[in-house]
């Protein structure tokens, strides 16, 4: 059972991001504000449910949620100014979006860069202890997947409905025969070894 909030009593706005790890596409991060005494026993840390549960949660959080936003940091965005910082900007679109502003702001992870106006704190494996960063994951998960299928249908070579950017072998096989498009992460080692590739036509 994840906890429904840090502090009793306060407006925070839980935020995560999602793909971070990948070679193509952007970052995608979501803030959400869940009402107080919300309590859902099927949010969870989206890795470890499946497509179909984080369709269905993705429903429910934007129908109860009391404010909920998603944004991204484009993969030239990403080359430009390194993918932690372009994970940290995502969060701060989201967090700027949101409908209602919070009074306090619970990150995923070790690090962030701080909101001009709001405070925050940091939750390793935030995800899988607080209710609203769990919620934000799963926006922030499926609204990325989304994403990438519609990429996908411009760009079948590089299976992205089924990989969603993230190196695997296939995915890595495709750059090489075929090239890197204007949604690799250039910045990124997109084949091992430093091993040449050239781009996508």
């Amino acid at each position: 059972m994840l906890l429904p909030y840090h502090t009793d009593g306060r407006l925070e706005a839980g935020c995560d991001e999602a793909g971070r790890g990948c070679l193509a596409g952007p970052v995608y991060a979501a803030a959400v504000i869940l009402p107080p005494g919300y309590d859902n026993p099927r949010l969870n840390d989206s890795k470890k449910l499946d497509e179909a549960a984080r369709d269905a949660l993705r429903g429910e959080i934007e129908r109860d949620a009391l404010a909920w936003a998603v944004a991204s940091c484009s993969p030239q965005e990403i080359d430009r100014i390194n993918i932690f910082q372009a994970s940290y900007r995502a969060m701060h679109r989201a967090v700027d979006a949101l409908s209602v502003p919070p009074d306090f702001l619970l990150i995923d992870g070790k690090f962030f860069v701080p909101h001009a106006t709001l405070d925050h704190c940091c939750v390793i494996k935030g995800d899988g202890k607080y209710q609203s960063i769990a919620a934000a994951g799963i926006l922030a998960k499926t609204h990325r997947d989304q994403h990438m299928m519609g990429l996908h249908a411009a760009y079948p070579q590089f299976t992205w409905n089924t990989n969603r950017g993230y190196p695997t072998r296939p995915h890595r096989a495709a750059i090489e025969a075929y090239g890197a498009t204007k949604h690799h992460r250039r910045s990124f080692t997109l084949l091992p070894g430093g091993k040449q590739y050239r781009l996508f036509e």
